[in-house]
């Protein structure tokens, strides 16, 4: 497996598997992901097997008021001024089960810890068992759980994760 930066020539085979690994209303939209994409404080990893695209990762940091999320809530003690969130891992299929979304995960990880972030959290499904077992796995706790974050009234977990000198490795 080889794990890449993205690059804009990328994007419509990164966008065609969002489709594969989310339904709608749960996708991004192509404007949004394009937008994320284009950030100048985004980072994004690509999966490549065989020349094709077996999953992604997208890490997004900001400097903020120590303590404060963007959604308004505590990071319940963090002191860095620089906070990363993971906004989304995807994997394909046929790719799953073999660590591709955990090494994503450390080079996003990586990314942040680059740019200075000294904690980076995110939100994922309440049921998506599969990903709390990988972010439980990779030293994130969970510490907080959102009513009808998702739609359909679903819920999110929130997992944090401070990042240390280590962080990448």
């Amino acid at each position: 497996m080889l794990y890449r930066s993205y690059t804009p020539q990328d994007f419509d085979v990164l966008y065609a598997l969002e489709e594969v690994c989310f339904e709608a209303p749960f996708r991004f939209s192509r404007r949004v992901m394009r937008s994320l994409l284009q950030h100048p404080n985004t980072d994004a990893w690509i999966a490549e097997e065989d020349g094709h695209m077996a999953g992604f990762a997208i890490v997004e940091w900001t400097k903020r008021k120590s303590g404060v999320f963007s959604d308004g809530s505590s990071s319940l003690g963090a002191e860095s001024r620089v906070t990363a969130y993971i906004q989304t891992i995807e994997v394909a299929p046929e790719a799953r089960g073999r660590g591709v979304g955990g090494e994503l995960l450390g080079h996003i990880e990586g990314s942040a810890h680059a740019a200075g972030a000294g904690l980076i959290w995110l939100h994922v499904e309440a049921e998506n068992a599969r990903a709390t077992r990988l972010y439980e796995a990779q030293g994130y706790c969970c510490k907080d759980r959102h009513e009808n974050y998702y739609p359909l009234g679903k819920a999110a977990l929130v997992y944090v994760k401070p990042l240390d000198s280590a962080a990448g490795n």
